[in-house]
């Protein structure tokens, strides 16, 4: 066990330390964003290369509806604990509802439902209701953002719902974060680092199972897995998408802010931008593919 422990170390420190700056990549990427209206964030990484993007990285982004997948993560780590259970069978009260069109949202007072189930709304069809729950069941924002602090992420963080965090949530809403972060929880997720190597699995299995796929996502193959989290508020728009590629995995993420297209149509800037830079990672990362989407977005089912 020492000797796994000591070569998983030594494997993470060679997988930092070669991480390089591609610049072709970046050129590429860079006249893709000159003409955007608004501000962009892009972080790419080749898993199997260490070749990196690093665009505006660091700063600091809202999070929209991204901010689901550190909530499951705090969440996996009471399960883990054995503080709840995965399969626990739990009561709806209408005091959970959060206006919208979500399914949880759609139950009566008093019907039961798992949590696994919740969980599943939360990341599959990105339910508000569900995930209120869920952040509730988590420990609320406070210990989310303790569990974000203790694993060395500075600057994701819950700030809905969440005490002292009231600034931040006026400027980023109900999350905040930077495009290297989001990135770096897919890829630790990938590798099985967070939490425990089945906690990891499980979540991962879950970001694969999203309904929202019609930016970033529909330019990969669907025959092509990928891990994904989405977000939309009216000014900004952005993904994560860790793809378990044929030629190695590649991990991206893309966060807009202060857009001037407010607009929540397939052709809002900031949703173009998403699935430009998705189309454009795929046929870097595997040239010979020769794979284009059978019909435009808005033609989709």
């Amino acid at each position: 066990m020492r000797h796994k422990i000591a070569f998983a170390a030594l494997f993470i420190s060679i997988s930092s330390f070669s991480q390089l700056p591609d610049p072709i990549l970046t050129a590429k990427l860079r006249d893709l964003i000159n003409t955007f209206k608004g501000d962009v964030g892009i972080y790419v990484r080749n898993l199997r290369t260490g070749k990196t993007v690093a665009i505006n990285a660091d700063s600091i982004f809202p999070t929209a509806s991204m901010i689901k997948i550190p909530i499951t993560i705090a969440l996996f780590d009471k399960i883990e604990k054995g503080e709840i259970d995965y399969h626990a069978i739990l009561m709806y009260k209408d005091s959970l509802l959060y206006a919208g069109e979500d399914i949880l949202g759609s139950f009566k007072d008093g019907e039961k439902i798992a949590l696994s189930k919740v969980i599943m709304l939360m990341i599959t069809t990105s339910d508000n209701t569900a995930s209120l729950w869920c952040q509730s069941l988590a420990g609320t924002g406070t210990a989310i953002n303790g569990w974000l602090e203790r694993n060395g992420y500075a600057t994701t963080r819950v700030n809905s719902r969440t005490p002292g965090r009231e600034p931040y949530r006026a400027n980023y809403g109900w999350g905040q974060t930077t495009p290297r972060e989001m990135a770096d929880l897919l890829v630790r997720l990938r590798e099985g680092r967070i939490i425990s190597e089945r906690a990891s699995e499980r979540i991962y299995r879950n970001l694969t199972r999203i309904y929202w796929d019609s930016e970033a996502m529909s330019q990969i193959p669907p025959y092509v897995q990928a891990a994904s989290k989405q977000g939309a508020v009216d000014q900004s728009r952005s993904e994560v998408v860790l793809v378990n590629a044929p030629h190695g995995d590649y991990v991206f993420c893309v966060i807009t802010k202060n857009q001037q297209d407010e607009s929540w149509t397939p052709a809002n800037e900031g949703f173009v931008l998403l699935r430009n830079i998705s189309h454009l990672l795929w046929h870097y990362f595997e040239p010979g593919s020769g794979w284009t989407p059978a019909t435009k977005v808005e033609e989709w089912y």
